[in-house]
């Protein structure tokens, strides 16, 4: 009896040391067959643009109009991605002083805007954007606070800065949304280094954020307690996301992401997910080569939604408004590839149809509700404009 408590003491005891041996980045997957329903997306019908609404221009002779929102007072803010921040009023455009340096490289530049839901009390707008700040060679993404005082800038502070500076141009990604909570999210892309920063939460790039509007972790961040970890991490695994929003009823997070020759993809955001890039893909390499042979991975997330091919999406706006009649409930994302504004028609998280808006308009950076309930455009090299039917 003794022996068999002696080995079943020293038994034990190696099991706790092979535990504390696991590299605290490596976190525990799920040992159920696959975290979702994997989409079914082969018959889903792409319909013409049916030219039942009307567009309306708000303000013309823009370069890359990246982020858009708008204050109180129903003025338009948006950015330029070369640096320039606009105010909007009427059809009078005034550029805002204030602005931090930009790097700007390939993909990179004056990215998104949001203004702070209690903006009539504390005056807060936050910028994502490329900066060289933090040394070396290159930027990376960072997310800034500052007053908008006037037609200035004040009180400029950094919140979040990605590490470490690169030179290459691609995957910046920086959409924001808030939640119920007061929380604001921001996304940040693999940075062209796939093989490294998506699967790793010791890592910035390939992720959705999470912090407080100063900047502060919340407690309930789900790596917040695992050493060396980037306690802002919400999920990880994303490739590129430039799309994201808040659902207007469910209140939860969506996005969506750029994959590369295909597998453009819709996200459910959820705390701690990982959401398979680059593991798990329904997409190829630019060349046309594989750079994984599986779609699906116990412990890594399905999308809601795929594309194939790529769509090259970007902004994500969700309608609310009865005014829509049977586009109320429906996904917006802008196709920057195929220069439309793609809706998708949902049911219960499934897509039932896509239909093309404002079909050949152009590359289309951006779509969201405007605080009249109505759906706003960003196109790059043209203009900013509204649809209404």
């Amino acid at each position: 009896m003794k022996r068999l408590l002696l080995s079943v003491a020293i038994i034990s005891l190696l099991i706790s040391c092979k535990k504390q041996e696991q590299p605290p980045t490596e976190i525990a997957q799920s040992e159920s067959p696959v975290a979702s329903t994997i989409p079914d997306v082969s018959n889903v019908p792409l319909i013409d643009d049916q030219k039942d609404y009307t567009i309306t221009p708000i303000i013309e002779d823009v370069e890359i109009p990246w982020g858009m929102d708008w204050l109180p007072t129903g003025e338009l803010l948006y950015t330029e991605k070369a640096g320039e921040l606009i105010k909007v009023s009427g059809t009078t455009k005034t550029s805002i002083t204030g602005v931090p340096e930009v790097y700007v490289r390939g993909q990179g530049g004056l990215l998104d805007i949001s203004v702070h839901p209690n903006f009539n009390d504390n005056q807060y707008i936050y910028l994502s954007y490329a900066s060289q700040l933090g040394g070396g060679t290159g930027g990376n993404t960072t997310i800034a606070r500052a007053k908008l005082v006037g037609n200035s800038l004040q009180e400029l502070k950094v919140l979040y800065k990605a590490v470490p500076n690169t030179k290459k141009g691609q995957h910046f990604g920086s959409r924001f949304t808030w939640d119920s909570d007061g929380h604001l999210y921001f996304t940040i892309g693999d940075r062209g280094n796939r093989n490294e920063n998506p699967q790793d939460v010791m890592l910035d790039g390939g992720k959705v954020y999470r912090i407080n509007d100063d900047g502060s972790i919340p407690e309930d961040n789900p790596f917040i307690n695992i050493d060396g970890a980037k306690t802002a991490i919400f999920t990880y695994g994303n490739r590129n996301p430039q799309g994201m929003t808040t659902h207007p009823v469910s209140g939860k997070i969506i996005a969506h992401e750029h994959g590369p020759q295909g597998g453009d993809e819709i996200n459910i955001i959820e705390s701690g997910k990982n959401y398979g890039w680059p593991v798990i893909s329904y997409g190829i390499n630019y060349s046309g080569t594989k750079f994984t042979e599986i779609t699906a991975k116990a412990g890594m997330e399905q999308p809601m939604y795929y594309w194939v091919p790529s769509i090259a999406p970007s902004g994500f706006a969700i309608i609310n408004n009865p005014d829509y009649g049977d586009w109320n409930g429906n996904y917006l994302v802008g196709a920057l590839k195929f220069q439309y504004l793609e809706m998708l028609y949902i049911e219960n998280n499934k897509v039932l149809k896509r239909e093309k808006i404002a079909d050949k308009i152009g590359r289309l950076r951006n779509v969201k509700i405007g605080p009249d309930g109505l759906i706003y455009i960003a196109v790059e090299g043209k203009g900013i404009y509204k649809i209404h039917k």
